[in-house]
């Protein structure tokens, strides 16, 4: 008969045989679901993927897509926004990165069709000033570490042919549907350590809005809706890279999560968001063609 000692070893080696398991989209695979990120048109969903193919897979799409697109210039993370969640069918947020390229200025007229699978989002962007933010365990650890606060619309593509089967692993084997983005006039961080706990408490409380072009409103939510306070989302970020070997480094953007839901754009239609309660935050806008 088995000892205890015995079957517990056997468990754990058939858990680290399952883990070895894990079903990462193939090299050829990868390479389908980049040429139609370049070509805006619909690739296959990754299907049944757990956490683990999910970062694997992400991996082999960010090796392609860095020889397409070009560098790193931050990170985003993903559905930290609990109702975002619900619809992805997770409990977790997850990361993508963000390319050269992909961040436009507020006034950007975007096609329509910029994408696959196009969507809008009220989202923020900090803008990296030290590499202690990788080792922030609050939000003021990471207004320390960062130099702008910047309005952002993000416009992601979930790029798959059927988005509503997607998972939490599926969206991040997709990179997190990173395609593109409008950011607006950045906000400095301010040199007293008085003014940063006003800050904080404006970021939480702030009420962000998505208008169209007559004023009607689209969509928004509150700042502590991004896992309670919208720098969260960054400390959440800074341990889940640590779990790869990635770190965050100075200049980079990186991208908070969603306000308001996943919207179409369509041609024709102006979006502005704008950030009430937020002191000095401009509104952004974008115009889809």
């Amino acid at each position: 008969m088995a000892t205890k000692q015995t079957l517990i070893a056997l468990a754990f080696s058939v858990a680290l045989a399952t883990a070895a398991q894990a079903e990462c989209l193939t090299d050829a695979q990868a390479a389908d679901m980049v040429a139609h990120y370049v070509a805006r048109t619909p690739a296959a969903n990754p299907e049944n993927l757990s956490d683990a193919d999910g970062a694997c897979s992400r991996a082999k799409l960010n090796q392609l897509l860095a020889q397409r697109v070009g560098k790193v210039i931050g990170y985003k993370a993903g559905l930290t926004n609990p109702a975002v969640q619900k619809r992805f069918n997770t409990d977790k947020p997850v990361w993508g990165k963000l390319y050269e390229g992909m961040v436009l200025q507020s006034g950007a007229t975007v096609d329509a069709a910029f994408g696959a699978r196009p969507l809008y989002e009220a989202d923020m962007l900090v803008r990296v000033k030290s590499a202690a933010i990788n080792h922030a365990r609050t939000p003021m650890d990471v207004l320390e570490a960062v130099d702008q606060i910047i309005p952002f619309i993000e416009l992601p593509d979930l790029m798959v042919q059927a988005p509503p089967r997607l998972n939490g692993a599926g969206v991040s084997a997709i990179n997190v549907g990173a395609r593109l983005g409008v950011a607006g006039s950045p906000l400095a961080v301010p040199a007293y350590r008085g003014e940063r706990y006003a800050l904080l408490q404006a970021l939480a409380e702030m009420s962000v809005s998505l208008t169209d072009g007559t004023g009607a409103r689209l969509g928004g939510g509150k700042g502590s809706d991004i896992l309670g306070h919208p720098l969260s989302a960054v400390v959440w970020l800074a341990g889940a890279l640590a779990q790869e070997g990635l770190a965050m480094q100075p200049g980079d953007l990186i991208s908070l999560g969603s306000f308001s839901p996943l919207l179409p754009p369509k041609a024709g239609l102006s979006v502005m968001a704008t950030y009430d309660g937020l002191p000095g935050a401009a509104p952004v806008r974008v115009t889809f063609k």
